[in-house]
C-alpha cells in the first residue's frame, strides 16, 4: 500500500501509522493507537518487575574472640534475617596482630555455619580478604 494511502486510513480512523519492520522490502508499518500500545508495555515490563525475585545481604560484623552471649545473639539475628529470605554474610574482622591468628576467626565463622545449618546452606566458603575473614549463607531451597 502506498505511504499516503495508509496516512489517509490512519488518520481517518483516528490512530497512528506505526513503522513495524523498517528493514523489510518494501517496509512494514501498522496502523493502531500508539499511546495505549506504549500504556500497555509499560504495564507489562511493571509486572514484571514485581514478579522479579530480589534479596537483599544482611552483614554481621565479629571479632576472632566474641563471648558466647555476643555469638548467640548474632546467631539469633542472622537467623532471622535468613528466615526474612535474606542472604547473611559473616564477617570477622581482625585488628592488629589478630590476622596471624587467622584460625581463630575461620573457628568462629565454622561455628555460625553448624548454628544455621538447619536452615541455610554455605553460599560462599570462609574466605581472607585482607584484614577480613569472611562467609555467605543463603535460606535453604
Amino acid at each position: 500500500m502506498d505511504l499516503q494511502k495508509a496516512l489517509e486510513i490512519a488518520t481517518d480512523k483516528n490512530l497512528d501509522l506505526v513503522l513495524v519492520a523498517p528493514n523489510g522490502k518494501p517496509p512494514v508499518c501498522k496502523i493502531m493507537n500508539y499511546g495505549k500500545y506504549k500504556f500497555e508495555q509499560a504495564k507489562r515490563e511493571k509486572e514484571a518487575r514485581k514478579k522479579q525475585k530480589t534479596f537483599e545481604l544482611k552483614e554481621i560484623r565479629v571479632t576472632p574472640n566474641i563471648e558466647e552471649h555476643d555469638f548467640s545473639f548474632k546467631a539469633k539475628n542472622a537467623r532471622k534475617f535468613l528466615e526474612d529470605g535474606s542472604k547473611v554474610k559473616i564477617t570477622v574482622r581482625f585488628r592488629g596482630r589478630e590476622v596471624n591468628n587467622s584460625k581463630l576467626g575461620e573457628n568462629v565463622l565454622n561455628k555460625f555455619i553448624e548454628e544455621l545449618e538447619d536452615i541455610s546452606q554455605v553460599e560462599k566458603k570462609p574466605l581472607l580478604e585482607g584484614r577480613n575473614m569472611f562467609t555467605i549463607l543463603a535460606k535453604k531451597s
